[in-house]
């Protein structure tokens, strides 16, 4: 069973940003996931758009750039102008009054459009979105800093948007404490892809390309 790997690159060494992303991609990562903080929509600061736009240069492979701001239809273009076609945005319904409008700017662009759930988000409150975007990102944590506990219940809420996602055109995406045991039981139901952070493979000492192997043999 193929299911898609992405590496949370706030949890990468920043003493040598370019020597993780050659390792990385050299592994055999899917995509880049970079996470944007304005240390208000939730109480942290992260990576930045110079982060992103080093990271866009450095590989040809996707970004996944999850934007945790504040009203980002006010500054969503300087991150579409510095991402390529096949690139994903992901906004926060709740951070903007008309999320449908910044989503339509990402489309326009020709990027991928997405939308993350917080654990406290129901699928009911983001329904209609699900008609225009591609990706769902769910996440099974607070937002805002890694590390932190899986909260249970999110796991029913992926079975609902698992039971829904081929009649809407979207798929499933799983962001925060992911473990070997949420890929072996939710990658067989239908999750199209999992971002790795410090539970899996970041600070293990160990070889990218030998950990994200031994990652896609879990299912």
């Amino acid at each position: 069973m193929e299911y898609e790997l992405m590496a949370s690159m706030m949890c990468a060494n920043y003493a040598n940003l370019e020597k993780e992303v050659r390792s990385l991609e050299a592994g055999g990562i899917d995509s880049f996931h970079i996470d944007i903080m304005d240390g208000r929509y939730v109480p942290n600061y992260a990576m930045s758009l110079n982060d992103m736009k080093c990271i866009r240069q450095l590989t040809d492979k996707p970004l996944d750039v999850h934007l945790m701001v504040e009203h980002p239809n006010n500054t969503i273009e300087i991150f579409i102008n510095n991402l390529k076609p096949g690139d994903t945005i992901y906004i926060h319904p709740e951070a903007e009054y008309h999320p449908s409008t910044t989503l339509q700017k990402i489309i326009n662009a020709g990027l991928i459009p997405g939308i993350a759930i917080n654990p406290g988000t129901s699928v009911e409150t983001v329904y209609e979105m699900l008609r225009i975007v591609k990706k769902v990102l769910v996440m099974s944590v607070n937002p805002g800093n890694a590390g932190q506990m899986f909260l249970p219940y999110v796991g029913q809420k992926i079975e609902r948007l698992l039971e829904i996602r081929e009649e809407m055109d979207f798929e499933v995406y799983w962001d925060g404490a992911c473990g070997e045991d949420k890929i072996r039981r939710f990658a067989p139901m239908g999750v199209k892809g999992f971002v790795l952070g410090t539970t899996l493979l970041f600070g293990k000492g160990a070889d990218y390309g030998a950990t994200l192997k031994k990652i896609r043999e879990f299912v």
